[in-house]
């Protein structure tokens, strides 16, 4: 008997006795029927409870200083502050309403030709437009030490390609809805609505060229693939309609070498995407790109207007109410600096050495594990082994924040547009400005108040904000199984990425170099099929789960829970059955039926609920803890179980 558990969206109303037969029932179950996703969010449990305690604290400060200024001891503080104050002045805004937004429509609306477009690509990318062929600074994957160019294709309307699948119903609708409001929203800007229809007909025509030839989530899953060198002699070459050498050459104020190239297919369809024919649609598609991204920081009707969609495709019930609305969009402009803040606040030095500590001793761990692998060669492990030695280490908040902070200012008698279109503007050219310079490795990816965690294979870094770093991940009250079994296998797992089917293309520098013997590479590759293999097409939540989009992290996962058992495994308290309680708890989650459907067409994590359950299978610990027998229903046979790492 061979059987691979469901999640809990096909089987909720099962009442599983045991940890025999469903873990993640018994240690979620009576959680699950009882909980309720808040009115505005799409899901609610173990990260999102977490999320929500920060958000509490965060907004209770931002709601004290906005009426205390004299508290704020800091500047960047205050222009946060100034933002949030101003993003909350419902009556304020509306004095502006659609009038901010206007000169910008007119900048598109005023393109006459394919010719005139060409001609101004870089300023129009410099200010934020929706273009069908942009750019973007980043390391250089083969020389992590510098920056390069590389080349963009536009994106989709809708989340993912499967969503313009013809039997996928959602899909319709949501395009439907995404033409009803952008048709409203044109129309409150002065469109008559007729016109307004036409234009929204138009951009959904170009949308649509754009499904064959752009990647799915799985193809972008796939990381090292946007790795495609081209001489820019040769790319300039590639439209006979786009002046695809100023584009770079204004934007960087330098002629460089090679550009990378993160979708061919887009790059050799471009001719076929942008020409005369085309342009229209190109137009309408630009003028409704931009009238939705940015309808939201125009005034609440606005904001009302667009949030219809947005609820169409979360499945919440009701916006953020502004005040809300307020706090994450000056948390989320004023990231670092909120980051930092928080985590000297609620997190502080003396919790950043602990996890310090626990980090060093899972490193340390992995270490004894690639020496103990048997299917791995000797001249693969020790390069395995330098790798592991060279992670660095990011924990709670950074010490500096970036001087690009220090250039944001607010004006509150201005319209938040403005003030928002001013530090877009700003964030862009200080992207721009980064060609010039090498590669900052104390960058953060992640603020301190993010509950989160992640791996960035071009830097070789780990980075563990603030604000993950309580139960129940992590707590001074659970034993150390518990620990293990929650922030031990998070920080594992984050390791275990840089030996995912992606990270395992970096070495030590983060560069993409291959420094694995052929032989050790073929069976690490036969080993993430296996992966592939175990969670490809497991039902859940009404649909089916992509193996090739969420191998990588359920290979971290497997690895992540492999080490993390072992560390527990070295303390005087281990106790089985509590760390596979934890790990179970942690990844508890109900969310909308849109939400879900989001999930398994766009992320590259596999849902909670088989987290916990595949990967528990995975162990023969767990076997022995809860006495699993080939009868159970978390049975798996010997020769199905994946370990990896």
């Amino acid at each position: 008997m061979s059987k691979v558990i469901g999640g809990a969206g096909d089987m909720i109303d099962a009442k599983p006795a045991d940890y025999k037969d469903n873990l993640y029932l018994v240690v979620n179950g009576a959680w699950q029927e009882k909980a309720t996703i808040p009115a505005d969010k799409p899901r609610t449990g173990g990260f999102m409870d977490l999320d929500e305690g920060v958000e509490k604290a965060l907004m209770k400060d931002f709601h004290e200083f906005a009426n205390n200024e004299s508290e704020i001891k800091d500047d960047l503080i205050l222009q946060a502050i100034k933002l949030y104050r101003l993003a909350n002045n419902a009556d304020h805004l509306s004095k502006f309403h659609q009038q901010p937004i206007l000169k910008d429509m007119q900048r598109i609306s005023d393109l006459s030709s394919l010719q005139d477009l060409s001609d101004n690509l870089a300023t129009l990318s410099k200010n934020g437009f929706a273009l069908p062929i942009d750019i973007g600074i980043d390391a250089d994957m083969k020389d992590t030490a510098k920056n390069v160019v590389y080349v963009q294709g536009a994106s989709l309307i809708l989340p993912d390609k499967t969503y313009y699948d013809e039997k996928n119903e959602s899909g319709k609708q949501l395009l439907a809805k995404y033409a009803e409001v952008a048709s409203r929203l044109l129309s409150m800007i002065g469109y008559k609505l007729d016109e307004a229809k036409s234009i929204v007909k138009k951009a959904l025509a170009f949308d649509r060229s754009l499904v064959p030839i752009v990647k799915s989530s799985e193809e972008w899953a796939d990381y090292t693939k946007v790795y495609n060198p081209m001489k820019f002699s040769e790319y300039i070459t590639k439209s006979d309609n786009l002046d695809l050498k100023s584009l770079v050459v204004d934007l960087i104020n330098d002629t460089p070498d090679k550009v990378i190239i993160e979708e061919p297919r887009y790059l050799e369809n471009l001719n076929k995407l942008v020409n005369e024919d085309t342009f229209d649609n190109i137009k309408a598609w630009m003028m409704v790109k931009f009238v939705t991204s940015r309808a939201s920081i125009l005034d609440e009707e606005f904001r009302q207007t667009i949030g219809e969609y947005n609820l169409a495709m979360s499945g919440a019930k009701e916006l953020q109410n502004r005040t809300k609305y307020a706090y994450h969009l000056a948390a989320g402009i004023f990231s670092e600096v909120i980051g930092v803040y928080y985590g000297k606040k609620y997190f502080g030095e003396a919790a950043k050495d602990d996890v310090r500590n626990m980090v060093k001793k899972m490193i340390s761990i992995y270490e004894q594990r690639i020496n103990a692998n048997t299917w791995l060669g000797e001249d693969t492990k020790k390069k395995a082994i330098v790798k592991l030695d060279k992670i660095v280490v990011k924990v709670g908040y950074p010490d500096k924040i970036q001087d690009l902070y220090h250039k944001f200012e607010i004006n509150e008698n201005d319209s938040l547009y403005d003030n928002l279109s001013r530090i877009y503007k700003i964030m862009t050219q200080d992207s721009l400005d980064q060609y010039h310079k090498p590669v900052d490795r104390n960058k953060w990816v992640m603020p301190g108040h993010m509950v989160n965690a992640c791996y960035d294979p071009t830097r070789n870094d780990i980075t563990f904000p603030a604000a993950i770093l309580q139960a129940p991940f992590y707590s001074l009250e659970q034993t150390s199984s518990e620990n293990y079994g929650g922030i031990g296998a998070v920080i594992a797992h984050e390791i275990s990425h840089a030996f995912d089917n992606n990270g395992a293309q970096f070495d030590e520098f983060g560069n993409m170099n291959n420094w694995w013997t052929k032989d050790d590479y073929a069976k690490f590759k036969t080993l993430t099929q296996k992966m592939i293999d175990q969670f490809d097409g497991i039902p859940y939540a009404g649909g089916k789960v992509n193996g090739k989009l969420v191998v990588s992290e359920n290979v971290a996962d497997v690895g992540g829970l492999r080490c993390a058992l072992e560390a527990a495994k070295s303390e005087n308290d281990y106790d089985a059955k509590k760390f596979f309680i934890n790990w179970s708890r942690v990844w508890r989650l109900k969310a909308t039926k849109q939400f879900n459907e989001l999930l398994l067409s766009t992320d590259v994590h596999a849902p909670g609920p088989l987290r916990a359950n595949v990967q528990a299978q995975n162990m023969d610990e767990f076997y022995d803890a809860f006495d699993v027998k080939e009868s159970d229903g978390m049975w798996l046979d010997e020769d199905k179980r994946v370990n990896i790492w």
